[in-house]
């Protein structure tokens, strides 16, 4: 009798302590938030911009500008990015008293770019230059010339898809008709500072671990 007592009393100690570890709080680890990749340039982009330029002949020459860009860029590496950019601007930029001197109504390019990405790859260092196009007026004449442009920039990431760079072009379009001393030239400078949005369309997007 006492044996089946003591059976029966360790059965309820056990049955007991089974019930009472199953109310005990769960001790399982919360999922893992893992970062994700560093910011990559490689991708397609869109944005806008606006500054100011001058020719370099003539009075009253200096005048703003404004306008779009779209692009594409490759990061070869952590440190070497390069790409392909067309932008088109309105200006007013020229000699506003109807003078010989060129006005410049609008222009464009089509620009390679490549450079140095820098500060945990958010800062793009770059050179550009490539062709360039544009409609140039003067009092006796208007026209649309061609001609190719170089210069240089500095753009930075400061959010996952947004970007802001600062830019500076010297460009040259030449007129199929010829002066004294050879084809007229209209050279001129522009500085700009714009934003990107960047689409990111093939980047990886965050993971959260499960344990």
């Amino acid at each position: 009798m006492k044996n089946v007592i003591s059976v029966a009393a360790l059965v309820a100690a056990l049955a007991t302590g089974s019930a009472f570890a199953a109310d005990l709080p769960s001790h399982k680890e919360a999922p893992v938030f893992v970062a994700p990749p560093a910011f990559s340039w490689t991708g397609l982009y869109g944005g806008v911009n606006i500054g100011g330029g001058w020719t370099e002949r003539g009075n009253s020459n200096g005048g703003v500008g404004g306008g779009g860009q779209l692009g594409y860029n490759f990061q070869l590496s952590p440190l070497l990015v390069v790409g392909l950019e067309t932008d088109f601007q309105g200006t007013s930029i020229g000699n506003h008293n109807g003078g010989p001197r060129p006005n410049l109504p609008w222009f464009g390019t089509v620009r390679g770019r490549a450079g140095f990405a820098l500060l945990d790859s958010k800062l793009f260092v770059y050179g550009t230059g490539g062709f360039a196009y544009g409609e140039v007026t003067t009092r006796r004449s208007n026209d649309t010339r061609t001609g190719w442009t170089a210069g240089g920039g500095l753009e930075y990431a400061f959010l996952p898809n947004w970007s802001a760079k600062v830019e500076y072009l010297r460009t040259e379009l030449t007129s199929d008709n010829w002066g004294w001393n050879g084809p007229r030239r209209t050279q001129f400078n522009t500085v700009r500072v714009g934003v990107n949005y960047h689409f990111n369309l093939f980047a990886p997007a965050p993971v959260v671990a499960k344990y």
